[in-house]
């Protein structure tokens, strides 16, 4: 089962994040755009396990506790630069329990042989990604310019930088995610009550 842990978002926000979407589509048609219902912030990407490991990943998150905090989305940018992007983002500010959480899933999970993230917690919620290739934020071998977001960077030059909402993390999820041609589909699986 090919799993992950994340945050989801209020509706209010998710709604207004896929207005902007649907409004911008037309300036990258070619990107894959990923579906408002799908949006949701990845605290541990973890990957293909047996059963087995998932019930003990989730059994690993139940004695994770943090305080709620406040998550708030604004602007919009894109990875790993402008120029060679690959992925189309909104931008993400926390109060720091968010990096806290994502750090307990990271070190709790260890403990079950999931691999410790070899790059810092860079919160973000990605909308679009170029045609091929990875959606990771960091710089690859073989990133060049991509020509597939000119036109929508061209058209979010004069814009304002949008904001979307605050919105209260009360809980976070441990979600299954199936591939298929028509995108991936994620299912919660688990659900984790923050403190």
């Amino acid at each position: 089962m090919r799993v992950f842990v994340a945050l989801d978002i209020d509706e209010g926000i998710r709604s207004r994040i896929a207005k902007f979407a649907d409004d911008l589509r037309a300036q990258a048609p070619a990107a894959r755009w990923v579906r408002p219902e799908s949006l949701h912030i990845t605290l541990k990407f973890i990957g293909e396990k047996p059963d087995s490991v998932v019930k003990q990943v989730e059994q690993t998150l139940n004695w994770i506790s943090i305080a709620e905090f406040q998550v708030t989305f604004a602007g919009s940018g894109f990875f790993p630069t402008p120029k060679a992007a690959r992925v189309f983002w909104i931008g993400i500010a926390a109060e720091a329990g968010l990096a806290q959480l994502a750090a307990k899933i990271d070190a709790r999970l260890a403990d079950v042989g999931v691999p410790k993230e070899e790059r810092a917690f860079s919160p973000h919620l990605t909308l679009a990604r170029s045609g091929g290739g990875s959606g990771a934020p960091g710089w690859r071998k073989g990133d060049r310019p991509n020509r597939q977001f000119a036109v929508l960077q061209r058209h979010l030059e004069g814009s304002a930088s949008p904001e979307f909402g605050t919105m209260t993390a009360r809980e976070f999820f441990l979600y299954r995610s199936q591939l298929s041609s028509k995108g991936s589909t994620y299912t919660k699986i688990a659900r984790f009550e923050l403190s």
